[in-house]
């Protein structure tokens, strides 16, 4: 069964992109060759990896999820024997696919990128933005190498390790009666109107702290948006609990929030980087940690009061 390293990174290409085109484009090579080596490899494994869509692109088969992940797997033990062959002074070349986490990706994908470039400029960096479910679906399909996300609803094939931890905060109106208090009790938000960020996990995370604190959220607008959430605070139309906190307190529309300590004890929420256990780290995944590390301490330095 002579499965080449070349088919390999086409198919791992191709489902990365569900895309023969555009994989082919990313390699540099003719779309026939992409094709002809994933039916290559499909006949002499004796699977389906792909289900053909007309005219929108490619579903990959459970056989070929499954097959991704291994693949994934050899080509990443490939990169890391390379890497100690060349030595630790080799400068890292190569790509890393990225998922992170939506509301993560203002706040520390810019500088990521930018730390990147200047440490290692031929390492290429592709992102994919999604939520908390996206980025695991994404990992454990292969689609790529690792997650910046929080450690919401992460499941046991995945290996996570923190690199920020965040204390919930009430963004409340600038009009707010408590809006110049340091800190809040929950109790005393009881009935006000409540603007959820609604997005899976972090819902359920927003609806137990109220819960433990004994408080039937009155939940007014929800939203997917991080600055939705904030724009609609701003405007007096109730009040939220977030984590992330920007450098400056306005939003899009010029309104302005008032963050305000919770004066309960409530559980802090993880940011980490995320990869499948099965997969062994590499030096472009390590440069790329090294990176998100340096930028959260960089931001933590700068960012005002509590997270």
């Amino acid at each position: 069964m002579d499965v080449t390293l070349t088919q390999l990174r086409y198919f791992s290409e191709a489902a990365a992109r569900l895309s023969m085109t555009g994989a082919a484009e990313r390699l540099n090579v003719a779309q026939s060759a992409v094709s002809s080596a994933v039916a290559q490899l499909e006949r002499q494994i004796g699977s389906q990896f792909f289900i053909r869509q007309r005219s929108k692109g490619l579903m990959l088969t459970p056989a070929g999820e499954s097959f991704l992940r291994g693949a994934n797997a050899v080509l990443a033990h490939v990169e890391e024997t390379v890497d100690q062959a060349r030595g630790e002074q080799t400068s890292i070349a190569g790509r890393m696919r990225l998922a992170c986490f939506s509301t993560l990706a203002p706040f520390l994908l810019p500088g990521v990128l930018s730390r990147l470039r200047a440490d290692h400029p031929e390492l290429e960096l592709e992102v994919v933005e999604a939520d908390a479910a996206g980025c695991s679906a994404a990992l454990l399909s292969g689609q790529v190498d690792l997650a910046l996300c929080y450690d919401l609803g992460l499941p046991d094939e995945v290996a996570a390790t923190a690199v920020h931890s965040a204390r919930p905060y009430l963004a409340l109106p600038p009009n707010h009666r408590f809006a110049q208090r340091e800190e809040v009790a929950l109790a005393e938000m009881r009935d006000e109107p409540f603007v959820l960020l609604d997005l899976p996990h972090t819902r359920e995370l927003m609806l137990s702290i109220l819960s433990e604190a004994g408080l039937e959220p009155n939940v007014r607008f929800q939203s997917g948006s991080y600055e939705t959430v904030r724009t609609f605070v701003a405007n007096g139309h109730g009040y939220s609990i977030l984590h992330q906190r920007p450098q400056h307190d306005f939003t899009y529309d010029g309104g302005k929030v008032a963050p305000v300590a919770i004066k309960e004890r409530v559980p802090e929420l993880q940011t980490v980087i995320a990869r499948l256990r099965t997969q062994r780290p590499t030096a472009r995944m390590k440069a790329v940690a090294q990176a998100v590390r340096k930028q959260v301490v960089s931001l933590t330095a700068e960012t005002p009061g509590d997270d």
